[in-house]
């Protein structure tokens, strides 16, 4: 199997650091457990992000291969992702809080602040050699009636996390998109 650690890496001549060169969204995941500790020290993370206010207006909901928090977050997926998604041993649904807390006013950076904590969580995860993929599809309707999230609530989006796993399990476009470097618009 190639190394798609190095594969997918980013080069390292933009003098960006190599935490984020490394971050990168696989399909594959194996279903080695993700410890208890590792998952806290990922969210523990994500509570440190940047929020309006201090506000803090993500919430996740964690799911672990094996539970009905897990398969209730699997239901909501598209078909497509049920394809792949299936085999992270961590999914989780994010959520934001549309109001302050402290004078009920409109947060309109609730949603950009929990995609700042996410970004934190999968950095964290990096960190750890785990990797995370966020998806947008996924039945938002249905994910907020599974978890009777509040209409006080946006639904985020879903991410799988775990390890990486073994391309060759993925058919077709994906396995390839997986096996092939990553690239990016270059900034002006």
């Amino acid at each position: 199997m190639p190394d798609l650690e190095h594969i997918k890496h980013g080069p390292s001549e933009t003098g960006v650091l190599d935490l984020i060169l490394k971050r990168w969204s696989p399909r594959a995941f194996s279903d080695k457990p993700v410890a208890a500790e590792d998952l806290k020290k990922i969210f523990t993370a994500a509570g440190w992000a940047a929020s309006s206010y201090g506000e803090e207006p993500w919430r996740f909901i964690v799911g672990i291969k094996g539970d009905s928090t897990y398969d209730k977050i699997y239901s909501t997926l598209v078909e497509f992702n049920q394809g792949w998604a299936k085999s992270a041993p961590v999914l989780y649904l994010t959520a934001a809080k549309k109001t302050f807390t402290a004078n009920g006013h409109p947060d309109y950076h609730n949603l950009h602040d929990t995609g700042a904590a996410s970004a934190t969580a999968a950095l964290q995860a990096i960190a750890l050699g785990i990797h995370t993929h966020g998806m947008g599809g996924f039945d938002h309707k249905k994910a907020r009636e599974v978890f009777q999230i509040p209409e006080d609530f946006d639904v985020g989006a879903v991410w799988a996390l775990g390890y990486l796993g073994d391309a060759n399990t993925l058919q077709g476009g994906m396995k390839d998109q997986e096996l092939s470097p990553r690239k990016r618009k270059p900034f002006p």
